[in-house]
């Protein structure tokens, strides 16, 4: 029963933040400086700054030549994946309530399965690191400082210096 109590939070929760969504999209449709953005502009964007970000951090790690395909394996495993099939709030709501709930539990578990994925990745590329190297790992890769949680990989958000 408790697994099942788990699944319906963490539903309420996806609900949540689509509805945040939601409501943030249609309170703001312009971009951050005023501009229209489309959304293949904004994902680029953010491709790029995640792939800046994942370049200091290697650099930060000074990995060996012997760590660079588990680092590589780390990569492809935590590499966001396309939005496609997210947000789809036509199909959405022509559900009903209970169908909607299955549709957000299932992709509650979607995601479980993706992260549990990721962190096996983690696990084999964190176990090749020094423990110097490990600091800057877990330095460099925190949540927190008012970024909140997020769904697009890795999650790596820089120290203040590390960023560009």
């Amino acid at each position: 029963m408790n697994a099942l109590r788990k699944q319906v939070v963490i539903a309420l929760v996806v609900a949540g933040f689509g509805s945040a969504a939601i409501a943030q999209t249609a309170a703001a449709p312009e971009g951050r400086h005023g501009h229209a953005a489309s959304q293949e502009q904004r994902m680029a964007k953010w491709s790029e700054h995640y792939a800046k970000r994942q370049a200091q951090l290697a650099a930060a790690l000074q990995l060996t030549p012997a760590q660079q395909p588990a680092w590589a394996a780390y990569q492809a495993a935590i590499k966001p994946a396309p939005m496609a099939g997210r947000g789809d709030h036509a199909a959405m709501a022509t559900l009903s309530a209970p169908a909607r709930m299955e549709k957000m539990i299932a992709m509650a578990r979607q995601h479980t399965a993706a992260m549990e994925s990721k962190l096996a990745a983690l696990n084999s590329f964190y176990a090749t690191l020094t423990p110097a190297q490990k600091k800057v790992f877990d330095e460099n890769t925190m949540r927190g400082r008012g970024h909140g949680g997020g769904h697009h990989g890795g999650g790596h958000h820089m120290k203040e210096g590390m960023r560009g």
